[in-house]
């Protein structure tokens, strides 16, 4: 992709070829009738009144705009994460809260460890099944509407867990929660995959707070114990069930649903953010679904190629999480409440690899997928450390390091996946496609731990670490298939970032032709503009 610049007194100008792509360039600042732009065939995917709304700010004009857009969906997207994720965690901590006594949830439900690892099946599989159609359905109702119903719907599930009486009230309970608990955090339908990186690492800092949170939670209510009847798992969910459903109803007033409906952005704002969205943003009079993109991205190799990534990762992950309160407590540090806090630093580190990792992943001058290669790398050793179990000390830095690693995977993966996604409604049905049955490791890793293998379960890591070396070998062929939009975007990023220091703007998009290398398909211009 050549980095060619012309004169940019116009929207577009025809440039010298070369051997490979050419990139155009436009002038910042320029109203919609000062500026020209004709039509070029030689920009794929150009369109002439897109493209001329791109220049329409200057590169201050545009930071300042995306600090405000990013403050108001940073802000909401993240307390929606975090709350989804505390919620999520509250089975894995209630299962040692006061662990011992009558008033442990296992006990008071009369369950066994093999009997419990079931309530994490039971709520992945409706979980599996709902994703796709959650994520199509958005597209019927205004986005605020519909994630304030998954929330309340959630928060409500949530805190019935407090009047359960036995175990199978429990698996009922996980099973609806499971059904109710889609979040969809639609973060393209204002924000451009320009800087998408960046966004959805913040976005996983903040929201993996939920570690912080939970752990501290946790310590705190089961001191509640046996106040006003309750036990302290019990408090758990009743309090933070509340909380979920108190926020989930305000969001119909506070979350913004699309650009050209935000009444505190300006006509020109809203104009600008609609152009720098990629062509398969959501959009709010596009309310119908076309299934023939269904059905493409059906066919598309790299849809089931990344299902197997998210699969065999959560497999090889999934439990070690799940199993993360147990273990540490399994340890003896100290009692079983304080133990609840050893897991803080773990979530703490997690935060400080995503925001670190996420910065350099942005500046496009190292190949995306290095990223989440090197973490699965990182996990392998920790879990070599985990089946040996030389001693405690050991197992607990191989448990901080593994599992704060495995959180920063996810935001390094979701801008690869979706630079290969297409249209709207394939775009929407491809991550919750992706999303949905790549998370089937969460309804099987947990049964990887079971009691028999107690107290260091060698053979369960060992299992592990089968699936996460399978996950670098598939990522390792989804790579060598998406190379050139991979690098095409990269350089992209790259081009816009000088672009923006001249004053300047891009008019290109990263147009897909990775499905050639197998000798089908044609080039399409995509979401691969998350350069």
């Amino acid at each position: 992709m050549a980095d060619t610049k012309h004169d940019a007194s116009t929207a577009s100008a025809p440039v010298a070829e070369s051997s490979d792509t050419v990139i155009h360039y436009a002038r910042r600042g320029s109203t919609g009738e000062q500026t020209t732009a004709k039509a070029d065939d030689s920009i794929e995917g150009y369109d002439d009144e897109r493209m001329r709304a791109r220049t329409l700010l200057t590169a201050e004009e545009e930071k300042k705009l995306m600090r405000r857009i990013d403050w108001r969906l940073m802000t909401l997207c993240s307390v929606m994460f975090l709350l989804k994720n505390i919620d999520a965690d509250n089975v894995s901590n209630a299962r040692i809260m006061n662990k011992g006594t009558p008033r442990n949830i296992m006990t008071q439900l009369g369950m066994t460890s093999n009997e419990y690892n079931l309530v994490t099946t039971l709520y992945y599989v409706p979980y599996i099944v709902a994703e796709a159609p959650s994520n199509l359905l958005i597209k019927r109702f205004k986005p605020s509407n519909w994630q304030s119903r998954i929330m309340v719907t959630w928060g409500i599930a949530t805190a019935c867990h407090a009047a359960l009486t036995n175990k199978q009230g429990l698996l009922r309970q996980v099973c609806f929660l499971g059904l109710s608990f889609r979040c969809v955090i639609g973060i393209d339908q204002m924000r451009c995959r320009s800087g998408y990186c960046s966004f959805v690492s913040l976005l996983y800092t903040l929201g993996n707070l939920s570690g912080v949170f939970s752990g501290i939670f946790a310590y705190a209510f089961s001191h509640l114990n046996g106040a006003h009847g309750l036990s302290g798992w019990q408090w758990l969910f009743l309090v933070e069930g509340i909380l979920t459903i108190a926020f989930g109803a305000a969001l119909p007033w506070i979350l913004p649903d699309f650009p050209d409906t935000a009444k505190w952005l300006t006509e020109k704002e809203r104009a600008f953010i609609q152009a720098r969205l990629p062509g398969n943003a959501p959009q709010a009079s596009e309310m119908n679904f076309r299934w023939r993109e269904i059905v493409a991205s059906l066919k598309d190799v790299r849809l089931w190629l990344f299902t197997l990534i998210w699969a065999f990762y959560t497999i090889g992950t999934s439990g070690v999480r799940f199993y993360q309160p147990t273990v540490i407590a399994d340890l003896g540090f100290t009692d079983i409440a304080s133990a609840q806090l050893l897991n803080l630093p773990i979530s703490l580190f997690s935060i400080a690899v995503i925001g670190v990792t996420g910065a350099f992943a942005d500046n496009g001058k190292l190949p995306r997928p290095l990223y989440p290669l090197s973490f699965l790398g990182v996990i392998l050793i920790c879990y070599g450390v985990l089946y040996a179990y030389p001693n405690k000390g050991g197992v607990y830095a191989a448990t901080l390091i593994g599992n704060g690693v495995t959180s920063a995977w996810f935001p390094m993966m979701w801008p690869w996946r979706v630079q290969t996604t297409s249209k709207a409604t394939g775009s929407a049905f491809s991550i919750g496609f992706v999303n949905s049955y790549g998370q089937i490791g969460g309804a099987i890793s947990p049964h990887l731990f079971q009691s028999k293998y107690a107290p260091h379960y060698g053979i369960s890591f060992g299992i592990a670490m089968g699936f996460v070396s399978a996950c670098v070998l598939t990522t390792l062929f989804t790579w060598w298939l998406t190379w050139k939009t991979e690098q095409d975007t990269r350089k992209l990023k790259v081009a816009r970032v000088k672009a923006q220091e001249r004053g300047e703007t891009v008019l290109d998009d990263v147009v897909d032709n990775d499905l050639q290398k197998l000798g089908g398909g044609t080039g399409s211009s995509s979401s691969a503009s998350s350069a």
